[in-house]
């Protein structure tokens, strides 16, 4: 009977490989998901472009037809859960922050541990890829640990104060609860804000709430969340743009992908995850322009007292490199390569950071 079974299981793998072969055309159903909503910026991305262009691009090139499931704003999986689940195959495809995966892939913030950088997503991104270039275990922990495959690295806008209030110093933040995300909740903490730790899909009502009075955030969630309904005032303090989102497919699934499919699937995941860093940029000026327009008053901080706040940082990426060398990871190389990056595409640090 054992026997039996196992050969039905072997013709069943055989029949689904022999159906997904380059060689006849294959019905490839794709799980794709997030716990974030399309209104942010990645998310809309993977529904309005990755997706229609991978189906567009692999019917015109091949036999083959893509048919999507999917599962935006946490349908399927939580912002928390996109990792394991693209592990466990509950999805094929998942896009999510790294920011929500501090004990696996505690490495992988890196930016956020040099905070006050470039605010250009583009020159963001290409920071991030100098990194990984010369990093290879960035990429290849996905496969080794985690069952997948790392498909692009997804740049966000850049980072300002959203609040309920209007400040004009560091000091008028004492004791407030501002959100974050992971490791950005330092920015906070280093500067004597109390942090709380949010998500997206919750900021609307947390705010309203008043669970915490104010977000670190980019533009365009301001914009497409409505955040500017609970939170009437934005200002431009430029933390910074983060490389901290990744797009990955579940390694089975990647397997089983059709041949000629494969380095089509690449060639899409190399143009979403420059248009995360172009797209960005657009929209920045963008939706400050909106913001202004009525929805929020915006403010430029005063230069000082944006300095100040990054002195009160300054210890803060040696302290946190200390905690994960003794993980063994390669974190002196990394926040230096990125250091490095940025100045030579010419980002000037207000503070500049020693790691080593």
């Amino acid at each position: 009977m054992k026997h039996t079974n196992r050969i039905c299981v072997f013709a069943a793998a055989l029949a689904a490989a022999i159906t997904l072969s380059s060689a006849q055309a294959a019905d490839i159903k794709l799980r794709i998901a997030t716990g974030h909503p399309p209104g942010v910026v990645y998310a809309g991305l993977m529904k309005d472009y990755f997706q229609p262009e991978l189906k567009k691009r692999v019917e015109a090139k091949t036999k083959h037809k893509i048919h999507w499931v999917e599962g935006y704003s946490g349908s399927i999986v939580k912002v928390t859960e996109t990792l394991e689940g693209v592990q466990n195959g509950v999805v094929d495809i998942g896009g999510f922050c790294f920011c929500f995966e501090a004990s696996k892939l505690p490495l992988h913030a890196f930016q956020v541990m040099l905070p006050f950088g470039t605010m250009d997503p583009t020159v963001s991104l290409g920071i991030a890829q100098d990194v990984y270039k010369a990093v290879p275990y960035l990429t290849e922990v996905f496969e080794k640990k985690f069952n997948q495959k790392l498909l692009a690295r997804i740049a966000d806008g850049g980072y300002n104060l959203g609040t309920s209030f209007e400040w004009n110093k560091v000091s008028d933040l004492k004791g407030i609860k501002i959100a974050g995300a992971g490791l950005n909740l330092n920015w906070l903490k280093y500067a004597g804000v109390t942090p709380v730790q949010g998500s997206l899909p919750e900021a609307y009502t947390g705010m309203q709430t008043k669970v915490y009075e104010g977000w670190i955030m980019f533009p365009s969630a301001w914009v497409n969340l409505k955040l500017y309904e609970p939170g009437p005032h934005y200002t431009l303090i430029g933390f910074g743009s983060i490389t901290w989102h990744g797009l990955t497919i579940n390694k089975d699934t990647w397997n089983r992908l059709p041949a000629d499919v494969r380095p089509i699937l690449l060639e899409v995941a190399r143009d979403y995850e420059e248009r995360t860093g172009t797209n960005n940029k657009e929209r920045y000026q963008k939706d400050i322009e909106k913001l202004k327009g009525g929805l929020a008053k915006v403010k430029e901080i005063d230069p000082k007292v944006r300095l100040e706040w990054a002195q009160s940082l300054k210890d803060w990426p040696q302290s946190h490199a200390n905690e994960l060398k003794k993980q063994g990871l390669p974190v002196v190389k990394v926040l230096n390569i990125a250091l490095d990056a940025a100045e030579k595409r010419g980002h000037r640090w207000p503070v500049r950071y020693v790691v080593k």
